[in-house]
């Protein structure tokens, strides 16, 4: 099933149900006089408030995520975790209302009977979709071509695995080998059509749409290989595990009936996370903007005082899908200083640095500037830190995965920023990519959050790296 139509469909379910809990509890909490009750609640004033409360916490907790290879006891696992939040903050705003009125503390117990009907209507409801989509996939409708990396005993596991789940959706179409001497060589008339070296010509050949890494543990190369090669491939990438210590964390796992796969670089953010991501941008910078205005004025003069040359410092740096762009900040170095020593690293006790452009470093002033770049939309409050074409080019080939840092909106604090020293060196830049890529492949408004807390203690206890 097409992800816009599966989405369009399981909001509708949600929809009919969620107001068809309420319709039912509505009618035997108020209309059926079973139950005291205190004040009447309008029933067309409360409908719809009562399904945007939900569709707000389905929407949060990731139920509306594309399905793949999920059960249908994990979809209802993950509407009971869901649902217990969403009863556990009613349960509260009822006990509140409850001792506005005077009500006796049983009352309130009766939102545990909303809770059932609840799990038993939208649970059906879901089940319903999950059920129609694997009947669907079955019949050989909405199915997907895959290819499996590696020939060996773990790629035909896998295979086998995904001949018997039919239900899974997906059809292996091709091998790509490590070895050339497999080329040719069949599973289940399933033929190696060439090496991973030329995987993007397989891509275009089969239309596959999945690409599922079958490595042995000496293999490491080719995996760093295969995902660079697909980086700029419609395609999601799978890995069987052994390898999973290769890339630290920045995966998120999947089973294929009982059998394990590791998402390698899924979907970094959902759009309505990714719009409301950019409007806390542009309001929170705009405050910090406004709120600053005398502390900028003041390092203005005191920039200007103290060493000729301007008071911002503009530099090029590499942002979403590589466009160049101009970041802003106050100048913390002498003029031209990189004009005899070409395009370098700064480090804690540069000789560059002027003693105002010191303090403001240290405090972290100097970045007050870039609130205009995101305002602007060339970065974000937080993600992966822009890096100099230069770098960028130079790191990418010492680094394959490097590149996948442009892949989102560079930030003016990250999860590295937060978590790891100065870049002194290469072996600086390599730990802070896990951390970045660890970022980009888990990337949330929660996380959000989280790095914009954990950079105020950075900032207070003079932690931390923003270059």
């Amino acid at each position: 099933m097409d992800k816009r139509i599966e989405k369009f469909f399981v909001v509708g379910v949600d929809f009919l149900t969620i107001n068809l809990t309420w319709f039912v509890y509505y009618y035997l909490r108020v209309e059926s006089g079973i139950f005291s009750i205190f004040s009447r609640p309008d029933f067309l004033i409360t409908l719809p408030v009562v399904y945007f409360y939900w569709l707000i916490i389905f929407t949060f907790v990731g139920m509306y995520r594309t399905w793949f290879a999920r059960s249908r006891f994990d979809e209802l696992t993950t509407l009971f975790k869901a649902s217990f939040v969403g009863i556990f903050i009613l349960f509260f705003l009822i006990f509140y209302d409850d001792l506005s009125h005077g009500a006796t503390s049983s009352t309130r117990y009766i939102i545990f009977l909303y809770w059932a009907l609840f799990l038993l209507f939208v649970g059906t409801g879901r089940i319903f979709v999950r059920s129609l989509q694997r009947n669907l996939l079955i019949k050989g409708i909405g199915r997907k071509n895959a290819i499996i990396v590696g020939f060996n005993s773990k790629a035909h596991n896998i295979h086998s695995t995904i001949l018997k789940a039919k239900a899974l959706g997906l059809d292996v179409v091709a091998y790509v080998a490590v070895k050339k001497e497999n080329i040719g060589k069949k599973y289940y008339d399933i033929e190696v059509l060439d090496t991973y070296r030329n995987i993007t010509k397989v891509i275009d050949k089969t239309n596959a749409n999945d690409i599922i890494l079958a490595l042995e543990k000496h293999e490491d190369d080719v995996l760093i290989n295969v995902i660079s090669k697909c980086e700029e491939k419609n395609v999601g990438l799978k890995i069987v595990p052994d390898l999973y210590e290769i890339i630290s964390g920045q995966a998120r796992t999947n089973q294929i009936y009982g059998f394990p796969l590791i998402d390698i670089m899924p979907q970094l953010m959902p759009e309505w996370e990714k719009k409301l991501k950019r409007i806390m941008d542009i309001i929170i910078s705009l405050l910090i903007l406004i709120i600053t205005l005398p502390v900028t004025l003041l390092v203005a003069l005191s920039i200007k005082l103290e060493s000729k040359g301007p008071i911002f410092f503009t530099q090029e740096r590499m942002g979403l899908n590589g466009k160049i762009f101009k970041v802003i900040k106050f100048r913390s170095m002498i003029d031209k200083a990189e004009e005899y020593s070409g395009p370098v690293w700064s480090t804690k006790e540069d000789p560059r640095i002027t003693k105002v452009g010191r303090f403001i470093r240290k405090v972290r002033i100097d970045e007050i500037p870039q609130m205009i770049n995101v305002l602007k939309g060339e970065m974000s409050l937080v993600g992966p830190r822009p890096e100099r074409p230069y770098f960028v080019e130079k790191l990418t080939k010492e680094i394959p995965l490097y590149k996948r840092r442009l892949k989102v909106r560079p930030g003016v604090t990250g999860w590295a920023q937060v978590k790891h020293k100065y870049d002194e060196t290469i072996e600086d830049v390599k730990i802070k990519l896990r951390f970045d890529l660890f970022y980009i492949e888990n990337m949330s408004l929660r996380m959000d959050f989280k790095i914009l807390f954990r950079t105020i203690f950075v900032v207070i206890l003079g932690k931390g790296h923003f270059d």
